[in-house]
């Protein structure tokens, strides 16, 4: 692909316009596909919610290069911006006040991909045939070519369900207007909607803990508001994260203050509950994890689903996609990114060899290239998309180099165990009043002895 020209990228989020920022910095063309009607359109349903990752890891070395003529002024490197800060101090004027303001295409719903001449069965000459991108605009639809292609659009739009079998709970479709995903405002633009409710909160991640905190504030503000966390799994400790170990800090003080919610008592816990079914309750929502008389249930007035997101591959069907099984990322990098063996700091940064397919050309990058892995950071997508651009322009030294270095965190998961000798942390983080690692050493040390050891 060293003669590669014109590159489609497919969502104007901060991986998209970086990978945009890199194809033009290498002498490229850029072309940016947008469903939404404005750059950062997925980020748009979650700008309330504060980053784990503070400026310096937010901004794209080239995007930056590109800011700089246009008197830019970088944020403060040590401040967390939330969702919308993001947007307005980053990348709306990276979408709007760069060169980049010419090859973004809003309103431009990609619908298919493939070779021009070419279905997915045919091989003999598949190499040199252009990319064929269809998509839908306002005029209708339309048709690009491209040398190839960079698909960052994400995963936000095609959440995970509530049902514990990776299908929707029956009963869950009929009853969406009391069901949310992701990370609704709960105390901002939804506040009508949960104030003074019962609402339960399905999930694990920091998606479900982030949304919790903000109920259990909002029970502070609202009388009557009650958080309730539905947790597949046995242990609420592993939710809990790397407290003052923790690389990220704010992912770390999230983690901690979850822990001493839970242990207040202000968020009510139901541990292994699987949800199976929601029915209608005199007006209100029972979610059910089992189907018949023995079924456990809790009665609540809404629901939010906060089980992670799958990636939408309905418009990649004429391509020749290798992709893991399970997790539903590319071969390569599957085992990088397993949930099942990996979390935190644990994800070594990957390029454009990891991100490969049989499709010569093709990459997906970003958080749609971890597939449902949830261990996915901002600065590994910029990373990833350097890494293709020079791959792309033919310069495989640069593709093969490694320019970033990850945050660690003390607490990962490794085969599905805690592994405290490792990483440093046992059992949760440590609360404030004592020093110590995490939640063993401290309750070690509250009893006189030096420590539990596992640091």
């Amino acid at each position: 692909m060293s003669g590669a020209k014109t590159v489609a990228i497919i969502g104007a989020g901060p991986v998209g316009l970086a990978a945009a920022a890199h194809v033009l910095e290498r002498g490229m063309s850029p072309i940016v596909l947008e469903a939404g009607s404005q750059a950062g359109h997925g980020i748009r349903q979650w700008q309330h919610v504060q980053l784990f990752s503070p400026w310096e890891y937010n901004v794209d070395t080239a995007a930056a290069r590109l800011l700089a003529p246009t008197g830019w002024n970088s944020p403060n490197p040590q401040a967390y911006p939330t969702g919308g800060e993001l947007l307005e101090g980053y990348l709306r004027p990276l979408a709007t006040r760069t060169p980049l303001r010419e090859v973004i295409r809003t309103s431009s719903r990609v619908s298919a991909i493939s070779r021009v001449g070419f279905d997915k069965a045919k091989t003999r000459g598949r190499e040199q045939a252009p990319f064929e991108v269809r998509y839908q605009n306002g005029k209708g639809p339309e048709v690009l070519r491209a040398d190839a292609v960079i698909d960052t659009s994400g995963t936000w739009f095609s959440p995970s369900p509530a049902g514990s079998n990776g299908l929707p709970a029956i009963g869950e479709a009929e009853r969406a207007d009391r069901v949310a995903y992701g990370m609704p405002d709960v105390r901002g633009a939804g506040r009508s909607r949960y104030a003074g409710k019962t609402v339960a909160v399905l999930g694990a991640g920091h998606s479900a803990v982030g949304t919790l905190i903000d109920l259990a504030r909002l029970a502070d503000e609202v009388p009557g508001t009650q958080a309730v966390w539905l947790l597949r799994g046995a242990d609420p400790a592993k939710a809990f994260g790397g407290g003052r170990n923790d690389k990220l800090a704010a992912r770390g003080e999230l983690g901690s203050a979850f822990a001493a919610l839970v242990t207040s008592g202000k968020i009510r816990v139901e541990t292994e509950f699987g949800v199976t079914h929601l029915w209608d309750s005199e007006g209100r929502l029972k979610v059910s994890a089992g189907a018949c008389c023995g079924a456990r249930s809790v009665v609540v007035d809404e629901l939010i689903v906060s089980t992670g997101f799958r990636p939408d591959f309905s418009f990649l069907s004429e391509l020749r996609l290798r992709l893991d099984p399970a997790i539903e990322a590319p071969v390569a990098l599957a085992p990088l990114i397993d949930p099942n063996e990996h979390s935190c700091g644990t994800v070594r940064p990957h390029g454009a060899r990891e991100l490969a397919h049989d499709e010569p050309g093709f990459y997906l990058a970003g958080m749609k290239s971890y597939g449902r892995a949830p261990t996915f950071l901002m600065m590994t997508g910029y990373e990833q998309v350097r890494s293709i651009a020079a791959d792309l322009a033919g310069d495989r030294a640069a593709a093969e180099r490694v320019e970033l270095v990850l945050p660690e965190t003390g607490v990962c998961t490794r085969g599905g165990v805690e592994s405290g000798e490792a990483a440093g942390c046992c059992g949760g983080p440590a609360m404030e009043e004592v020093s110590a690692c995490c939640a063993a050493d401290e309750t070690a040390k509250k009893a006189g002895a030096s420590g539990c050891g596992c640091s």
